[in-house]
């Protein structure tokens, strides 16, 4: 699985899902831009897959920002010479929108949706041109098992992507790239742990087949296998991992 020779491009990346993936990439040898709002955080990433021997630049970018985007895969592709993967990971997230579709107001509805679904649309817009010209390359998006059904807002933005996932392979696949979504079940960041309400941990453990938590760890090995020649003859496929969660009756 190793990826000497390709450059990451990951959003998000200052923390959780895409903290661990980044440093993942790094250690497989693929030279690590890291996007993400809080540049503070984000260098304290790249500093640390530098010391361990790698290569990671540190980019402060608002996937809600077209031209910001555009400049920051220049940025990549001067600096690393191209872009072979892209991994869309940053979004919203949060009790606030995990309330019933129709009670969100709807300048909320429209940040989420410009975060979570757009953001993964205008990146993979400007990281387009780029790969293609490198050959191809991938797409990873980053899902939800809130998608399992929708039941909210949040829930709605994240099978928005992988609906986009479907139409992104369909679309790329004459430039040689191709676009996977993965779903995650509860994963044990920070952020997610921090919100969770009295018994929503206890009570999502029993709808899994495998009992016990999530960690982002959880979602390397299938990151690496899309992100490999491995995976060169499956496209616009959605990968489940959350220990059988969608299984339980």
């Amino acid at each position: 699985m190793s990826l000497h020779g390709k450059t990451a491009f990951v959003t998000g990346a200052a923390r959780g899902i895409g903290e661990t993936l980044s440093r993942a990439l790094a250690a497989e040898g693929a030279k690590m831009a890291l996007i993400d709002i809080d540049l503070s955080a984000t260098r304290a990433v790249a500093e640390s897959i530098e010391a361990a021997g790698g290569q990671a630049l540190a980019i402060k970018c608002d996937v809600t920002d077209m031209t910001a985007i555009e400049a920051a895969t220049q940025q990549v592709s001067s600096h690393f010479g191209g872009i072979d993967i892209l991994i869309n990971n940053a979004a919203l997230h949060g009790i606030e929108y995990n309330i019933p579709s129709t009670q969100l107001p709807m300048d909320a509805w429209s940040l989420l949706l410009d975060v979570n679904l757009l953001g993964p649309v205008r990146c993979a817009k400007a990281c387009r041109g780029v790969m293609r010209a490198r050959g191809g390359g991938v797409i990873i998006n980053l899902s939800s098992i809130a998608s399992m059904p929708a039941l909210n807002a949040y829930g709605v933005s994240k099978l928005a992507v992988r609906g986009l996932t479907t139409a992104l392979a369909h679309e790329l696949a004459a430039d040689g790239i191709r676009v996977y979504a993965l779903v995650p079940g509860l994963m044990d960041t920070e952020a997610v742990m921090s919100e969770a309400p009295p018994g929503f941990v206890e009570d999502v453990h029993k709808k899994q087949l495998i009992q016990r938590q999530g960690s982002p760890r959880d979602l390397v090995g299938a990151v690496l296998f899309f992100c490999s020649d491995a995976a060169s003859f499956i496209t616009g496929e959605t990968l489940t991992i959350a220990g059988g969660a969608p299984l339980r009756t």
